[in-house]
Order: structure tokens, then sequence, then C-alpha cells
């Protein structure tokens, strides 16, 4: 999903005799790298960018703008909270899994670590990789949904920033994690999937909750992406504070970022 194009490589990594590079210079050079490699994966950018937005707006605009059907507020702005969360699952679960695992496929990460880069470094790129892709995600499902649907007002605003926050870091760090368990693209992408499309049918973009049955419903409103979803859309929308959900994601967020961050060690 997101091998580099033939003829492309990573950064080359500095010569292990040279002297130790600076902390931002690492960080600066293998961000950098990521993303040109991210950018010129088509499919990537097609699943996670069009395919939340195509469906925000489709599902959107199926159930009006009128609070109808069990919705408790207009039915479009309940599905672009909804699909905000969906772009931090398909960062998370989908992007970077593939991304990693390929890596560790070509060996890129033991010429890496034979080159001398900090045992810290590349967890950290991709963290800051997966947190800008989120926030270019979200900003361009926005842009679409204003002229579409409007953007729905937020209700608390610090609520929703910290439910964004701890969402993004809990499945970047799933993401980063899971590409270092995996041991190919391929198995990357069918777990990345099998993980995905379920949280995304019941838990999230797909029919509320409350049209489900008993059993569905619990399960649905537990899923991690759910719970995510719920930090975020209830502030945003004014359905709830979400305390209980962002407590949650934050103790995922947590032991997420430390497995990655021992798994990625190079």
């Amino acid at each position: 999903m997101t091998t580099p194009p033939a003829g492309t490589t990573p950064a080359a990594p500095p010569s292990s005799r040279s002297a130790p590079i600076g902390t931002r210079s690492v960080l600066r050079r293998l961000l950098r790298s990521e993303l040109r490699l991210v950018a010129r994966d088509p499919f990537t950018l097609t699943f996670t960018l069009a395919f939340p937005i195509l469906c925000m707006v489709v599902v959107g605009s199926a159930f009006g703008s009128e609070p109808a059907h069990g919705f408790p507020i207009n039915p479009s702005h309940w599905y672009i909270a909804s699909y905000f969360t969906v772009m931090i699952g398909a960062t998370g679960l989908t992007m970077l899994p593939v991304h990693i695992a390929s890596y560790r496929e070509r060996g890129v990460l033991r010429r890496f670590a034979a080159a001398g880069f900090p045992r810290w470094s590349f967890a950290l790129a991709e963290l800051a990789l997966g947190l800008l892709a989120v926030a270019v995600a979200g900003v361009a499902l926005l842009l679409v949904a204003a002229p579409v649907h409007g953007i729905p007002p937020v209700q608390d605003p610090v609520r929703v920033a910290a439910g964004v926050l701890v969402a993004a870091v809990a499945f970047v760090s799933t993401g980063v994690l899971l590409g270092t368990l995996l041991p190919s693209a391929r198995a990357a992408q069918a777990v990345g999937l099998l993980l995905y499309f379920p949280s995304l049918l019941l838990g999230v973009g797909g029919p509320p909750t409350f049209v489900m049955p008993p059993g569905l419903r619990t399960v649905a409103e537990h899923l991690p992406l759910a719970l995510a979803n719920q930090a975020i859309r209830d502030p945003w929308l004014g359905l709830g504070t979400g305390t209980v959900p962002l407590l949650l994601v934050t103790a995922m967020a947590v032991v997420a970022t430390l497995l990655a961050a021992r798994r990625s060690a190079l």
C-alpha cells in the first residue's frame, strides 16, 4: 500500500563513521523521506483520504439534514463528526502497518540500525508522520463537508481537541505496533483491513448503534474506534461529555505508545 515506487529508496542513512547527527536533523531527514514516499502512493492517498470523504458525503446525504430515523440531531452532522474519526482509523489501521511492514520485509530497518540512527528516531518519525496524515485528512474532510452539509458547530472545543489528539496517538501507535509485529506488507494489509472494516461498519461509519439489536449494539459501542468516536463526536455535537470513552482511549494510547516504542527500537 505504501511500498515506495520503483527506483525510490528511503533517505540514505548516515555513515556509521560520521559524526553524530542532531535530533532535529535526524527527524527532519526521516520525516521528509516518509512524506515523499507516502505522497507518491496513489492507493494510500485514495484509501486514507478519498474513501472516507466519499462515504461521508454519500451516507450523510442519504439521511438528510433534518433529525429523523432516531437521530437526535442533523444526521449529516452526525456522520461528519463520525467520519472525522474514520480518518484516524484509516491512518492507524491501514496506512502505517503496511508502510512499516514493507520496510521490515525489505530489511530497511536493519540498515537504519546498522547505519547508527538513534534507536528512538524511527518510532518518533512514524508517530509524526501518522499525526500529520490525520491532520491533513481531517482538514480535507471538513473542506469537502463545508459546502455539502455544513460543518457542525463544536460545542466543547477543549474536549474535542483532547479526544482528537488522544485518539490519533492511540491509533497511530497501534499502526506502528502492528507494522513491527506483522511479517510482511501483505499480512499487514490483511490484518489492518480486518480490524478497520468491522469498526467502520459497526462502530463509526455505518448505521447508528441505536438501531442495532442489543447484543450487536454492545459490541459496536465498545470497539476501540467506536470509543474514540464517542470521545470526539459527543462533545463536538453536544451529545455528552465523552469523559469515559476519553479515559479509555487515553489508556489505550499509553499502552500502544509504550509497546510501539519498544517494538520499533532499531
